[in-house]
């Protein structure tokens, strides 16, 4: 469910964001970290609020799909962040990079910034309070109790296996029935001395 809500969102951030622009003015790129942002904040605090936040809120939503794309909530919360945070970089250069080939859009560093700025906060703000949560209801537990065993079933079916399987199994074979009858330890490597009943 998490992976296919993540391609739904990429459809709907192509559709939104990336269809080809018309006008009369395109904004310049820029390939300086942080030049375009200034540049908003000189437009005034109302622009600039507008500007800042469409490029926090388009991928902002993968922070939280991209963890329940991966359906994991015992994972270590370092190495969550760190694929998280990876992965809407990726994500967010790759929208730049398509972007850039659209009519009336130029490659901007900044907005690759923002994009994954965005990812990264709705990560740290929703994800792990929500695994926290799961966990208190015992979500994940389940999984974990199962490999646990599954570990402790190995170890003890090797350690019998290990042992001298044919004393389970050294008596004298039909000992009760007559004529001769020869009695084997099955997987103790000798036979054993045949043995015949007098009546």
């Amino acid at each position: 469910m998490g992976a296919a809500l993540v391609a739904l969102h990429l459809v709907a951030v192509y559709l939104l964001a990336l269809r080809p622009m018309s006008g009369t003015w395109v904004p310049a790129g820029s390939v300086v970290p942080l030049h375009t942002i200034r540049q908003y904040l000189e437009l005034g605090p109302a622009a600039a609020v507008h500007h800042l936040a469409t490029g926090l809120s388009l991928l902002a939503p993968l922070g939280v799909l991209l963890p329940l794309a991966g359906g994991r909530v015992t994972t270590s919360a370092p190495g969550s962040f760190a694929r998280t945070a990876f992965g809407g970089l990726m994500l967010a250069f790759g929208a730049e990079v398509v972007r850039t080939g659209m009519a009336g859009s130029v490659f901007d560093v900044d907005v690759v910034l923002l994009n994954t700025l965005g990812v990264v906060l709705a990560h740290l703000a929703v994800v792990p309070a929500a695994r926290a949560a799961l966990r208190r209801r015992g979500y994940g537990q389940a999984a974990e109790a199962w490999t646990t065993d599954a570990a402790v079933g190995t170890a003890g079916a090797g350690a019998a296996g290990s042992g001298p399987v044919g004393a389970m199994r050294s008596g004298p074979v039909g000992a009760t029935g007559p004529g001769p009858v020869a009695g084997a330890g099955a997987g103790s490597g000798a036979a054993m001395p045949s043995v015949r009943l007098v009546p």
